[in-house]
């Protein structure tokens, strides 16, 4: 039995085994605002069915003092113990259980965690207060009770919390508080100073979705009030079974309570009439077309310090980083970014809570179609209606990305253990299966799409189902058969080049047009389906200037290595082809010569933000993959960026830019032109432009590689001198002049510290300079962002025996760590323009990775192995090193992965490096 990794064979025969599952949790945190208490009480009691047989019940625990089953004490032969501890690998056996009903008591010493992973502990240096949550999601909630940790074994839940006074307790229902102060017959009071916080969660739920936030939280209420509109396909016999398996609202008014829920340091930048607008927006919007009212009793938002992922999609009780409330000025792509989340998650109280999947081979479905209903409801009930624009630009760059790796994957993957499953929170998981979605709604048909989604909630509600039954009644609802198109699309890798083939006669219109595909890589080469739209542009001459229209389009199936598009012949030849417009479909798309230059030469001039986000998406794979020099794309985008209307779009250009000189570029034509080109480019955005996409570019700016002369333009906006006096082009220049309206708050000054301080090579500076800067500004911020900001400032000190200090803080002192501390170390170790500084670090890595990712927990082990791996050091010595590595029969799958991909991104920046240098 493995019950620290479940593989999905024995979660099965479990399942077999156990059903109609209760159980009553006891959690005693009255201790925990002590930060040399590292662990908790908790006691579980389980109410199960079973068959007749021999089980096991997840629990990751210090401690374990007792099991009882039916009254009898079992512990001796329930615990497993190694070198006089409990030993969790086989959690705690269940042998011989006959068939029928059962109660089991179980007493335990859970531990705080510091990994986001289990019940984390928090104490903010602002005002000392302690904050815990728990994140259970792939499979962690037995860190805190014990349970059958699968998706597929729902249950009721009884929980009780201890608490100091003046704490609160958030989980999935309401919870009712009373004070545990009772006192006994000596006249003493054990419960004095504490309370117990108790709930009932009396529908079916997995336990990964089961939540605790505990603290003294600040709180804001609202409320969302709406009517769910009546479907056919969920008012007939799919409704009613559904009703037997719980209470749902198919038709009429609604009132769902709302609260957020964050740290009471950050009660003043709390946005709430922002965040309450966002969410009412979604549970209008999926009203309206999930046919399946809101299904759980309230809906509870909390921001969490130190938190791992975006949010999680505990029922009724969303966890959400809090980085999300943003105590300095915002970019759009944030304000965008954070709407997405917000949706995304609300999506999965339908599709994930209410409808669960049986086991996580179907997690890409549950995360895609969250991904895919946020940019829906985004762009059809929000003020972010460009939402599948960025979309485009930002997710699928991460799906291209993953789906080019050695590591890639199916959409629908193989989950045969929870160690695996974990490695596919990933590209191919979101954004690849959001964009295959978002082509199977537009190849059955929005109405039909949504129509078999509503079915689909009606008759699985409150249970667990598979991509077989949504395809099901997707198939129902159309009219078409799926299995071929399933197949395709799920079950292969990587990624089809589109191209347009055409003819133009003497007169100017197509004589022949047609869309070549090659086979998908990597992979087995296979064509596959794809709906696409073709646009034709043509350069425009109007009073208001030269602009590049869309003059024809056709859509159509493409299939096969070659599909004619008759609907084109005859018609007027374009100065541009887009052979996906729309972005309908998830492939690369190859641009003819012409298209290629006009695109290039006119990119400010395409006025619709998507054709224009597909350009540049086009151009940025290109380089990647050794098709478009680096220093062009730099070119392109320091001709274009300034343009660009679309926020997010910006943002991310700008990002890739920097990533074209640091990765992709000629290392010596990147030291000696590419950086002062960008940057030149960089902070001319930032004079000509305001707003949000000032602050696009001054950030860019900021964390770019920086020279003596560009160190002192970084002091003068720092307000530390009045102008830049340093020989340059800006010599002489003030920051209101150089920046005019550029608000330096907060955030944007520990930027400018950390890059400062990474560019003190060149600027000059002494080490006690830059550690009085970084003391000083600690001093006036003495918030927990300023902490970590400092630490990554410290990190980004370029100097060795500092880069062996904090080589050892990751290393060896790691599990001391925060995770939030060991984001922000690996950040500034790995500071941009520093490789030669981390040469050393490279054999190392290969000799300390196997420990490593042995002794963390597994997603601390996952961030420092990808966090530190040396993309810097690209001699082949090191790269060799790390192929004998992957070829160890010895080394863990995860490791293995996780150094493929680092093999395969080095490999591609050699390749495009050389291709830029030719």
């Amino acid at each position: 039995m493995t019950s620290t990794n479940l593989n999905h064979r024995e979660a099965a025969e479990r399942a077999r085994l156990i059903s109609h599952v209760h159980y009553g949790i006891e959690l005693d945190l009255s201790e925990g605002g002590d930060a040399s208490v590292t662990t908790f009480p908790t006691t579980t009691t389980i109410r199960f069915t079973s068959e007749a047989g021999s089980t096991f019940v997840d629990l990751r625990a210090p401690e374990v003092h007792a099991v009882v089953l039916d009254g009898q004490d079992i512990t001796d032969a329930a615990v497993p113990v190694v070198d006089s501890s409990y030993d969790a690998t086989a959690g705690i056996q269940l042998r011989d259980l006959s068939q029928g009903e059962h109660e089991l008591v179980i007493r335990a010493s859970g531990a705080y965690s510091t990994t986001g992973e289990g019940l984390h502990r928090f104490t903010d240096p602002a005002d000392s207060e302690v904050y815990m949550y728990t994140q259970f999601e792939t499979a962690d909630a037995k860190r805190v009770f014990a349970c059958f940790d699968q998706p597929d074994i729902k249950a009721t839940y009884e929980v009780s919390v201890t608490t100091p006074d003046g704490w609160s307790v958030v989980t999935n229902n309401v919870m009712e508080e009373k004070s545990a102060a009772g006192g006994d017959a000596a006249g003493e009071d054990a419960g004095a100073g504490k309370t117990v916080h108790t709930s009932t969660v009396d529908y079916q739920l997995s336990t990964y979705l089961i939540a605790f936030c505990v603290g003294p939280w600040h709180v804001v209420r609202d409320e969302w009030t709406g009517s769910v509109t009546a479907h056919p396909e969920t008012s007939a016999e799919a409704t009613e079974a559904a009703r037997q398996r719980g209470e749902l609202i198919t038709e009429g008014e609604m009132r769902v309570p709302l609260a957020l829920y964050c740290r009471q340091s950050l009660a003043q930048y709390l946005d709430a009439d922002e965040l309450f607008e966002v969410t009412k927006q979604g549970f209008d919007y999926y009203a309206e077309h999930f046919g399946v009212g809101y299904p759980f009793y309230k809906y509870d938002q909390i921001f969490c310090p130190e938190y791992n992922m975006g949010a999680m999609e505990n029922a009724g009780c969303v966890t959400i980083r809090d980085e999300y409330i943003f105590r300095s000025a915002a970019s759009h792509y944030q304000y965008e970014r954070r709407a997405d989340t917000i949706l995304h998650e609300l999506a999965h109280m339908w599709f994930g809570d209410l409808v669960t999947m049986q086991w996580w081979d179907d997690l890409w479905l549950n995360e895609s179609f969250a991904t895919w209903s946020a940019a829906m409801s985004q762009a059809g009930a929000t003020k972010y209606t460009t939402a599948w624009v960025t979309f485009a630009n930002k997710e699928k760059a991460w799906a291209y990305g993953q789906d080019q790796l050695p590591s890639t994957h199916p959409v629908f993957s193989d989950a045969s253990d929870i160690v695996t499953v974990d490695a596919n929170f990933d590209g191919i998981t979101y954004a690849k299966g959001a964009s295959v979605l978002k082509q199977l709604a537009e190849y059955v048909g929005i109405e039909a799409f949504f129509s078999g989604i509503r079915a689909h909630f009606a008759a699985h509600a409150w249970g667990n189902a598979t991509f077989a039954d949504l395809l099901q009644a997707l198939e129902k609802a159309s009219g078409r058969d799926l299995s071929d198109w399933a197949a395709q699309w799920l079950k292969t890798t990587g990624i089809n080049t589109l191209a347009p083939e055409f003819e133009v006669a003497e007169n100017g219109i197509y004589s022949s047009f047609a869309i070549t595909q090659t086979g998908a890589q990597p992979g087995a080469g296979e064509t596959r389906t794809h709906r696409v739209a073709v646009g034709v542009y043509f350069l425009q001459e109007s009073a208001d200037g030269v602009s590049l229209e869309r003059g024809a389009r056709a859509e159509l199936d493409v299939s096969g290595e070659r599909t004619e598009v008759t609907a084109l012949v005859g018609a007027k030849a374009g100065d541009l082809v887009l052979v996906n417009d729309d972005d309908l479909t998830y492939a690369f798309t190859q641009l003819d010569e012409q298209s290629l230059r006009t695109a290039t030469e006119n990119i400010e001039k395409i006025t619709n933000p998507m054709p224009r986000s597909l350009i540049w998406s086009a151009a940025w794979q290109m380089t990647r993959n050794a098709q478009m020099k680096a220093r062009d794309f730099v070119a392109l985008v320091a001709r274009g960026a300034a343009a660009e209307t679309e926020l997010a779009v910006l943002e991310q250009l700008l990002l890739q830019s920097r990533s074209a000189v640091s990765s992709f570029a000629d290392e010596e034509w990147a030291r000696t032109e590419g950086w002062r080109t960008l940057r030149g480019a960089l902070l001319g955005g930032v004079g000509s432009s305001t707003g949000q996409a000032q602050l696009a570019f001054a950030r860019a700016f900021v964390g770019s590689q920086h020279s003596e002369h560009s160190a002192d333009v970084l002091r003068v906006l720092l307000g530390e001198k009045t102008e830049v006096d340093t020989a340059g082009p800006l010599q002489g220049k003030t920051a209101a002049e150089m920046a005019p309206g550029l608000d330096i708050d907060q955030d944007l000054r520990w930027s400018l510290i950390i890059a400062l301080t990474g560019a003190q090579t060149a600027s000059g500076e002494s080490a006690e300079q830059v550690e009085a800067r970084i003391a000083a500004e600690l001093e006036k911020d003495s918030s927990s962002t300023g902490a970590a900001l400092a630490v990554q400032a410290r990190a980004a000190r370029p100097d060795a025996e500092n880069k062996r200090n904090i080589w050892e803080d990751i290393t060896v002192r790691g599990p001391q760590l925060s995770n939030l501390q060991l984001r922000h170390k690996m950040a500034g170790f790995a500071h941009v323009g520093q490789g030669s500084l981390l040469e050393e670090f490279g054999p190392k890595y290969v000799d300390i990775a196997p420990r490593l990712w042995n002794a963390l927990s597994p997603e601390m082990a996952l961030r420092t192995l990808e966090g530190i791996y040396p993309s810097w050091d690209k001699r082949e010595e090191t790269d060799a090193a790390i192929a004998q590595l992957v070829d160890a029969q010895d080394t863990p799958a995860g490791l293995r992965r996780t150094l493929r991909e680092g093999r395969d991104r080095v490999a591609r920046a050699k390749a495009a490096r050389e291709f830029d240098r030719s």
